[in-house]
C-alpha cells in the first residue's frame, strides 16, 4: 500500500554474478548496496533479489556435495531459504537448526551430513533477517513485530509444517537462535519434540509479579543494558555493550563498510571470538556488574568510542594463522561476505532491538508464558574459549536448575571458541547424535 515500507521484493541489476569472480562479487554487491542509502527515518526499498536463479550457487561451491539449497515459500510471510540433508529417503525423522549473528544456514554446513548419516532430515534455514530468506522488510525503521520472539517461533513452525512434519526430533539452536528453538520448545513441545541450546543460555521466562495483593514485595527490576552502559561509561577507558550498539542505526553502516573491507571485517570477528584467538579465557562472572563485565573482550564489552569494525581490526589474524585455520577457508570467508554484501546487516541486527534487552512489548509477549519452563529433554553446547556461554551473569545456572526440567547434557568443548559448530564439529556432531538418538529410542518420533 502507498506510505507502507515494503517487503524485500527488488532484482538486482548488476551483470550476472554467475560471470563474476567471488571476490568481484562482493565488490559488485558491496557497491550496489551503498547506492540505496537514503535520508534517516524513511523506509528504503528493499535490495534484497528475490530471483534466486539470478544470483550465484549458495556457497560459492564450497557446500559439501550432499546438501541442497532451496527456497520454501509460504512460510509465515516469508519465502524461507533452507540448506537440507537426509532429504532422498522419505519418512526420516527432522531436525531443525537455527543459525545465529552474524552467520547464515551455511554455518550448520560441516554437521549437516554426520547427522543425515544418522538417518534424520536435517534442515537449516536462513533466518528471518538473513541470507536468500526473502519477504521481511529491511529498512531500519521497519516494524520491528515480525522479528519478536513469537513470530520467530511461527517462522520456525511454519516450516516445519510446511516440509509436511508435524513435529520434529530436535530444534538446535546456535547464539542468536539458541533464544528462538528454546521458545519454541517451550511454547510448542507438541512440535519440537527437544531441545540444543548452543553458545547462549535460555535463563527463562521473566516471571510476572506474584501475591502482590497479599503484600508480597515488588520484584526488584532487572538492570537494563541503558542503565548497564551508564556504569561501564565511568569505567577507563570507558566502555559500552555491544547489543547496545547492534541496536543503533549506524551499526550496518559501520560494518557493512568496515575500512578493512567486509571480507576482512569477517576474518577478524570470526577469529577475534574462536578458540584460535588464545586470550579467550571465559569463566563465571559474579553479577552484572561493571567491574565484572569489563573483564570480557571487547567484541561484547567494547571500548565506548569504537564501533564493531575498529573493534575487531586490530585482530585479524597473520597470514600463516589464515593458511592453518582449517575449520574456516578463505573461500568459506568469502560466502559470508558475497551474502551480507548483498543483504547488508540491517535485518540481521532488528533482533537485538526485539529479542534482547528489555524491550517493554518484547517482555510483555513474553510474560505470557511466565511460570512455563521447558519441558522436553533439553542439552547446552559451548565453547571452553566462548564468553558468550557467560556474558549474562547467572544464566547458564538457571538453565540448568529452573527454566529447563529435562536437561540431560550441559557440554563445553576443547579447542572451540563461540563457533562451536563450526570450529569442533566432530565432537559437536557426537554430541547431538548421542542426544537424539537417545530421545528417539525413549520417546519415538511421526512425520
Amino acid at each position: 500500500m502507498p506510505g507502507e515500507a515494503q517487503p524485500n521484493s527488488v532484482t538486482e541489476n548488476t551483470a550476472s554474478p554467475l560471470d563474476l569472480s567471488r571476490r568481484d562479487f562482493v565488490a559488485t554487491a558491496s557497491a550496489a548496496a551503498g547506492g540505496f542509502a537514503l535520508a534517516p527515518g524513511s523506509a528504503r526499498a528493499a535490495t534484497v533479489g528475490t530471483d534466486i536463479a539470478n544470483l550465484p550457487p549458495y556457497g560459492n561451491g564450497t557446500l559439501p556435495p550432499g546438501i541442497r539449497s532451496r527456497p520454501i515459500a509460504n512460510v509465515n510471510g516469508l519465502t524461507v531459504h533452507i540448506l537440507e540433508a537426509g532429504y532422498e529417503v522419505p519418512g526420516r525423522p527432522a531436525v531443525l537448526l537455527l543459525h545465529g549473528f552474524p552467520e547464515l544456514a551455511y554455518s550448520w554446513r560441516k554437521v549437516m551430513l554426520p547427522l543425515a548419516a544418522a538417518e534424520y532430515h536435517v534442515i537449516a534455514p536462513d533466518q528471518r533477517g538473513y541470507g536468500r530468506t526473502i519477504g521481511w522488510d529491511d529498512s531500519y525503521d521497519a516494524d520491528p513485530d515480525p522479528f519478536r520472539i513469537l513470530n520467530m517461533v511461527r517462522d520456525a513452525m511454519g516450516l516445519v509444517f510446511a516440509l509436511g512434519y508435524r513435529e520434529v526430533a530436535g530444534v538446535v539452536g546456535h547464539d542468536a537462535g539458541s533464544p528462538v528453538a528454546a521458545w519454541s520448545a517451550l511454547i510448542r513441545p507438541d512440535v519440537f519434540r527437544s531441545v540444543t541450546m548452543m553458545s547462549s543460555p535460555f535463563a527463562g521466562v521473566p516471571s510476572l509479579p506474584f501475591n502482590t495483593a497479599n503484600r508480597a514485595p515488588l520484584p526488584r527490576p532487572a538492570q537494563t543494558d541503558d542503565e548497564l552502559d551508564a556504569e561501564l561509561a565511568k569505567l577507563s577507558p570507558p566502555r559500552k555493550y555491544y547489543q547496545n550498539y547492534q541496536r543503533t542505526r549506524g551499526a550496518n553502516d559501520d560494518m557493512l563498510h568496515a575500512p578493512q573491507g567486509l571480507h576482512a571485517f569477517f576474518r577478524a570477528y570470526y577469529h577475534y571470538k574462536s578458540a584460535d584467538w588464545k586470550g579467550n579465557k571465559p569463566h563465571p562472572l559474579k553479577a552484572r556488574t561493571a567491574a565484572e563485565m569489563a573483564e570480557i573482550p571487547t567484541y561484547y564489552v567494547m571500548e565506548r568510542d569504537k564501533g564493531m569494525a575498529a573493534t575487531v581490526a586490530p585482530f585479524i589474524p597473520s597470514a600463516a594463522e589464515i593458511a592453518q585455520c582449517k575449520w574456516l577457508t578463505e573461500a568459506e570467508v568469502d560466502v559470508y561476505a558475497t551474502e551480507y554484501a548483498r543483504t547488508q546487516f540491517t535485518g540481521a541486527l532488528q533482533g537485538y532491538r526485539v529479542r534482547r534487552g528489555s524491550d517493554p512489548k518484547s517482555i510483555a509477549e513474553m510474560h505470557t508464558f511466565s511460570g512455563r519452563t521447558i519441558d522436553v529433554p533439553s542439552m547446552f553446547i559451548g565453547g571452553k574459549s566462548d564468553w558468550g556461554v557467560y556474558q549474562t551473569p547467572g544464566a547458564a545456572e538457571s538453565m540448568q536448575k529452573t527454566a529447563c526440567t529435562r536437561m540431560v547434557g550441559f557440554h563445553l568443548v576443547d579447542g572451540a571458541g563461540h563457533w562451536v559448530q563450526q570450529e569442533q564439529p566432530g565432537k559437536v556432531t557426537e554430541l547431538l547424535t548421542k542426544f537424539l538418538q537417545d530421545q528417539s529410542a525413549r520417546d519415538g518420533h511421526k512425520r
